[in-house]
């Protein structure tokens, strides 16, 4: 257990209260991290919450990666405004995605087709959207979600960037375990029988489906759609967006805006990213598997990035668009547009080390949270259990990565010896996949919840308000279904179907219930507001 104990869990929570009741999330971030160097040092704390939040980004590869990924696609989204590309798709789109039913069915699809990686995901989806759905009067808090809950909850259950990391998470969990080596079952097998348990990603895609198909909102959602169907604000007065390029940068230089100059970079991006990871993965002998696992998929990130600006460089000059000079400014400026996102990551990342092991020079609020809850373990209740510890660690962590190192290790031997079955232990990778993504989907200080603010303009806190009533609802019926089969050892393919019906019903009740409430329609907000010709 933690030296710190309950005081470990001081810092997160400070921070995820103050960004909701204050929306202020840098402030909040920074105080959260003061408080943990107050506790760890016993004063003022100062040193230690520097130290904490340099090192965010000094030790960590991984994490420079993601800033430099997060600065080029800023370059990118930035040039391809000044090209007027985003005018072009929208001039595009309001001729074939004319309602917003249509244009959250593009999301949807968008987010479940580009499953290899969920920043690449959130980047290309709330990129190609955003002006397609604002034309429309969609909220961007609507936009993020459908973003968000598409992004990490598909990577989770396909072939993608996620996929070595899951492996190694089920491996170190067995290797805790009494078996021999000879005992312990092939790491993508259980990967496999996993994925009908991990059933809060699951039914976080077909949530976002039934909500824009059913066309209704509830919640603080409904209060968004219902703002911006009745003013055409897409983001509320007073709002932080993560990105505003329009204000940043001002009108595009070109009269008669091109296609190309949206599609070309984005299909650059997928391609080039997708054809990176897999020679990073390369090695003679390797089959398209071990490419797959045995890739880097941030440095992938990086080098297609680093394409889709050099695409837009070139569009711009093949076109006699933009001077060398004008798209060296405009990418400068597109990094500009990205300071809030890297400086709110960077302070998410900075919680991450406060909450780290003791052993790492955290706190250990991941162990304390697991220390604790081991005691009211039993096999019925399990699954539950252990799908709220990730969640609260997740939560409090902003990170489904981290939540997934602590507490896999934990859970796959706590399953085995409780009950000596593998499928057990299966039940167990699933619940904290799904535990793990919940929390993030919850968390202001999330990495993914922060990028999918920052692609589609929305507020950070708006955006985890919003979303929240949706997340909750699915984590709900997910635990209902899983004390069901805790009892009955009914088989998920037949509990999963009743999730759905289930995340129906509940959409259409609490739609009514909200809107009978308000005394409004619960269908009128997604209705198509007019736009006048040459509108933005």
């Amino acid at each position: 257990m933690s030296e710190f104990g309950i005081l470990s869990l001081v810092p997160p929570l400070l921070a995820i209260l103050l960004a909701i009741v204050t929306r202020k999330a840098v402030l909040s971030l920074f105080l959260g991290i003061w408080a943990g160097g107050v506790i760890a040092t016993g004063s003022v704390g100062l040193g230690q919450t520097f130290g904490w939040i340099a090192s965010a980004i000094g030790e960590s590869t991984f994490h420079a990666q993601i800033i430099i990924f997060t600065l080029l696609l800023g370059s990118a989204v930035a040039m391809i405004w000044r090209l007027g590309g985003s005018h072009a798709v929208r001039n595009w789109a309001t001729e074939r995605i004319d309602t917003k039913r249509k244009a959250g069915v593009a999301a949807w699809l968008l987010g479940i087709v580009l499953f290899f990686d969920d920043y690449a995901n959130t980047a290309v989806v709330g990129s190609t959207m955003k002006d397609i759905s604002d034309n429309l009067g969609v909220s961007r808090e609507k936009l993020s979600y459908l973003v968000d809950s598409t992004a990490a909850p598909v990577a989770t259950l396909a072939i993608s960037s996620w996929v070595a990391f899951q492996l190694s998470m089920i491996e170190s969990g067995y290797e805790a375990t009494d078996l021999a080596a000879s005992e312990i079952p092939n790491s993508f097998e259980v990967f496999l029988q996993s994925i009908p348990y991990n059933m809060y990603s699951i039914l976080a895609i077909v949530m976002v489906g039934i909500v824009v198909l059913s066309r209704r909102d509830y919640g603080e959602m409904l209060t968004a759609e219902h703002r911006a169907a009745e003013t055409g604000k897409v983001t509320r007065d007073d709002a932080r967006p993560m990105q505003d390029v329009e204000a940043e940068l001002g009108e595009p230089n070109v009269d008669d805006p091109r296609l190309t100059s949206f599609v070309l970079p984005i299909v650059v991006l997928i391609g080039v990213t997708i054809g990176s990871a897999l020679y990073t993965g390369y090695s003679p002998g390797a089959s398209l598997y071990d490419m797959v696992t045995g890739a880097d998929y941030a440095l992938a990130l990086i080098f297609g990035s680093f394409a889709m600006v050099a695409t837009t460089y070139t569009i711009g000059y093949y076109y006699d668009l933009l001077s060398l000079s004008e798209s060296v400014d405009t990418t400068i400026d597109g990094f500009g547009i990205m300071l809030t996102a890297v400086t709110i990551l960077v302070l998410a990342w900075g919680i991450g080390n406060v909450v780290a092991p003791v052993e790492d020079g955290g706190l250990g609020t991941g162990n304390y949270v697991s220390s604790v809850v081991e005691a009211f373990l039993t096999p019925e209740i399990l699954p539950v259990v252990v799908l709220f510890t990730a969640a609260f660690i997740a939560f409090s962590t902003g990170s489904s990565w981290g939540t997934m190192g602590i507490v896999t290790p934990i859970a796959v031997p706590v399953a085995w010896n409780l009950t000596g079955s593998h499928t057990m232990v299966a039940v167990m990778v699933g619940m904290v996949f799904s535990g793990a993504i919940f929390g993030d989907h919850s968390s202001p200080i999330s990495d993914t919840t922060v990028l999918s603010s920052t692609f589609t303009g929305a507020d950070l806190v708006d955006h985890v308000r919003t979303q929240f009533y949706y997340a909750f609802t699915v984590v709900m019926v997910t635990a209902g279904l899983m004390l069901v089969w805790g009892f009955t050892r009914i088989t998920p393919f037949v509990l999963l179907p009743v999730g759905v019906l289930a995340l129906v019903a509940l959409v259409y009740v609490l739609s009514d219930f909200d809107a009978r409430r308000r005394g409004i329609d619960p269908k009128a907000t997604s209705e198509p507001r007019e736009v006048a010709p040459g509108d933005d």
